[in-house]
């Protein structure tokens, strides 16, 4: 017999209905948009931001935004476009112009050669990140995904039907994936490798000859790498940098560049990320825009032209604020009972260990997990950071420190307090 659900709830009537259509037959919506949870990042920064606008006193170290304004000669770019009436649709992946600064740009920093045909650009990279995993991925293959993974990975991966493989990196090992590991995880159903480089949220970096590794396994085992490298001008030390695709031909034209402007050049809101690849990937990923959002902002294009066209001398004052506020965090962070951390290289994030508070009690509140620390945190010390349970990293909380080195002061001031409580 027919059955109704009211509200998730069986009714007589032999109908399938729900209250907030009022009472009109619907079916339920599709099984893969109802796995996918929310960013919790996302839901920290906007529970911090609602607290702050409710006058309290809440230090935020959640969301991976820099602090910084976006320079002059960018804002200016984008005002220009304005009154030069840039402001109509362009081909949907991306001006000619952009495709060639990024060009430009990848080839003075990272060493690679690419023609405006193998640039999709796109409104941000999470967005491109997307659109690789549609032009690569049927349902049921496999992505593998080192963890601790930013939140969105996961989850781009199952909104494309794909299974998520995750494979584990040790904070003994630094955070980071061995050859060993991948080539142990692929199977017949695995189409791609999801590698972040430097890490959100871990802030650590492959050395050249780990990813050489890493690639000689996915050109053997003839699997796709999408490379996140949106941080890769944020490198603390004198760390270098190697770009994935900069490893040899064969391993170019299996890899799927991810890149933007956000991180660097301080322009999260303007939305503007691009992706590298082989031309006939390059297509397919264009062919989807097409179709789905259609070209970026144009104003924003024609300031992320600036960006990367311009001075960079912004991009270092950045890097070195960000490498003090760094120093600061990680000292402080490791001198209190009960938590430590490892130095990250680059990005600006810190993973702090709570190993040995799970059990404990701390004001009251019991200590079983990242996210009832964060929760207690945020209540007791009015700090918000983010649990990393939802990063595949349960017994850590991520830190953001693209914030004011005053605001830094304040939550290690903060955390020292409250677990002395």
């Amino acid at each position: 017999m027919p059955f109704c659900k009211l509200n998730h709830i069986m009714c007589k009537n032999g109908f399938y209905c729900l209250i907030a259509f009022g009472g009109i037959t619907v079916k339920e919506l599709a099984s893969i948009a109802a796995h996918v949870q929310a960013s919790s990042t996302m839901a920290i920064d906007s529970l911090a931001k609602q607290m702050k606008a409710d006058g309290i006193d809440v230090v935020g170290f959640g969301a991976g935004e820099p602090d910084f304004n976006t320079p002059d000669n960018i804002k200016e770019a984008g005002q220009k476009a304005i009154e030069d009436n840039i402001t109509r649709y362009t081909p949907a992946s991306g001006t000619v112009a952009l495709k060639q600064a990024i060009c430009d740009r990848m080839r003075l920093d990272c060493d690679l050669d690419y023609v405006p045909g193998q640039v999709v650009v796109s409104s941000g990279a999470k967005h491109c990140v997307y659109i690789a995993l549609r032009a690569l991925v049927d349902p049921g293959d496999e992505v593998i995904l080192p963890a601790p993974f930013w939140v969105s990975y996961l989850e781009l991966i199952k909104m494309v039907g794909g299974v998520p493989v995750v494979v584990t990196a040790e904070e003994s090992a630094g955070f980071k994936m061995t050859a060993e590991q991948l080539s142990a995880a692929i199977t017949p159903r695995t189409k791609a490798l999801i590698l972040n480089n430097p890490s959100n949220p871990t802030g650590m970096v492959y050395s050249r000859e780990e990813l050489e590794a890493i690639a000689r396994v996915c050109v053997e085992r003839d699997i796709y790498v999408i490379s996140d490298e949106i941080y890769y001008g944020l490198l603390y030390d004198g760390t270098a940098f190697t770009s994935f695709a900069a490893l040899g031909d064969d391993v170019k034209e299996r890899t799927i560049l991810i890149n933007g402007v956000s991180k660097s050049y301080a322009m999260t809101g303007w939305r503007i990320g691009y992706a590298m690849a082989d031309l006939k990937v390059a297509k397919v990923m264009s062919n989807f825009l097409s179709h789905s959002t259609g070209s970026p902002c144009a104003i924003s294009q024609a300031a992320s032209v600036a960006a990367l066209t311009g001075p960079q001398d912004t991009v270092e004052a950045m890097r070195q604020a960000f490498e003090a506020r760094r120093n600061y965090i990680v000292e402080r962070m490791n001198s209190i009972d009960g938590v430590s951390c490892i130095k990250p290289e680059g990005a600006f994030y810190v993973m702090m260990n709570i190993e040995k508070l799970l059990g404990r009690t701390i004001h009251g509140e019991k200590i079983n997990s990242s996210d009832d620390f964060c929760t207690a945190f945020l209540k007791h010390a009015l700090v918000a950071t983010v649990p990393c349970s939802g990063f595949g990293a349960p017994n850590f909380v991520r830190w953001s420190y693209a914030t004011s080195m005053e605001n830094i002061q304040k939550g290690m001031d903060r955390l020292e307090a409250f677990l002395q409580g």
